[in-house]
């Protein structure tokens, strides 16, 4: 008798403690879709390739594009999102204090970001490694030619205390000059008032492709002060959010792996190929409600931005004026290091 109670015992508490597919609810998601928009962070002046407003004064680049995804995912439509323009020092305050939802600003996962800001991350869709770029005439080859020179930094970002810590560690001086604005902070490495500048190795080989007259002018410095991680960030207390931004990032990582693009989406959702399609594009039903959202969102996002393969080239890559090889932001699958996780 006492074996069957105890049995009975185990076969409750495992039922208690099974999970069960209920509906997120994600507090943001639920002012998100009161409000009616995303609320989502821009830049003060043009971060190439990334954040930037074109000659009709849109916004438009990788970040606004993965903005735009989630807007579709929440809300069903891109033209929802609300870009917010912010400086790179403005961007956590602005997050915390809710003038924006989300931070998808090529904005690097560190430890002190982590742990002391209040913010959480999402899984990274990018990956970029820091670099110096100075004056060919001045015949430096590493940073460590640039003793007792200057060197011009982004003020509120990873790679001003990247580039001080680095030069402190190679025992080498320079005079670090401050610029709120990306825009300013070219402007005055071109007049010649520092002899470097640090920047993103992407936003580097971007700026001397495209925005200098003289590119062979420009060494980009053999030094690599970091390869650092890229991801959306959140304030802190909200799970069920990061679940669905981790998702729409999966979501379009599978939507490429599946071939699934902007201009067949509708013939896969309408035939889909295998069980794998049929629940990403919410054909068999339970992707959306897991989430708190529409079984069709990723089909509805892929069909207003594309894939991840599509966002990155009509941005940075082929179909940009940047013509950036994808490199490491290729999926696992094709020698780079992104990958989705399993879709159940």
């Amino acid at each position: 008798m006492l074996k069957k109670v105890v049995k009975a015992g185990i076969v409750i508490a495992a039922m208690a403690a099974a999970p069960t597919l209920a509906s997120a609810e994600s507090a943001t998601v639920k002012q998100i879709q009161e409000r009616g928009t995303l609320l989502c962070s821009g830049h003060n002046g043009s971060y190439f390739g990334f954040v930037e407003v074109n000659d009709k004064n849109e916004w438009k680049g990788l970040d606004i594009d993965l903005c735009r995804a989630l807007t579709t995912a929440i809300l069903g439509d891109p033209e929802k999102s609300q870009i917010v323009p912010l400086s790179w020092a403005q961007r956590f305050p602005a997050l915390q204090s809710g003038d924006v939802d989300i931070i998808i600003k090529a904005t690097g996962w560190t430890m002190g970001r982590d742990t002391e800001l209040g913010l959480q991350f999402s899984v990274p869709y990018f990956f970029g490694g820091t670099q110096f770029m100075a004056h060919g005439d001045l015949g430096v080859t590493n940073a460590k030619d640039l003793e007792g020179g200057t060197m011009c930094v982004e003020a509120g970002t990873t790679l001003e205390r990247l580039a001080a810590n680095y030069m402190q560690t190679i025992g080498t001086n320079v005079s670090m000059v401050s610029y709120e604005k990306a825009s300013e902070l070219r402007a005055a490495y071109l007049a010649n008032r520092c002899d470097a500048f640090v920047g993103w190795g992407p936003n580097l080989a971007v700026l001397r492709a495209t925005e200098i007259e003289d590119p062979d002018a420009h060494v980009i410095l053999d030094d690599k002060l970091s390869s650092e991680p890229i991801a959306a960030a959140m304030r802190q207390g909200d799970e069920d959010f990061v679940d669905v931004v981790n998702w729409m990032l999966a979501a379009l990582m599978i939507a490429e792996e599946e071939g699934i693009t902007s201009a067949n989406v509708k013939e896969m959702t309408a035939t889909p190929p295998n069980p794998r399609v049929a629940r990403l594009l919410g054909v068999d039903p339970g992707m959306g409600e897991r989430l708190g959202l529409r079984d069709s969102w990723a089909a509805e996002m892929i069909a207003a931005m594309g894939n991840m393969e599509e966002i990155y080239h009509r941005n940075l890559g082929d179909n940009s004026p940047y013509k950036l090889d994808r490199g490491l932001n290729n999926l696992w699958s094709h020698g780079g290091v992104l990958y989705a996780p399993i879709l159940d």
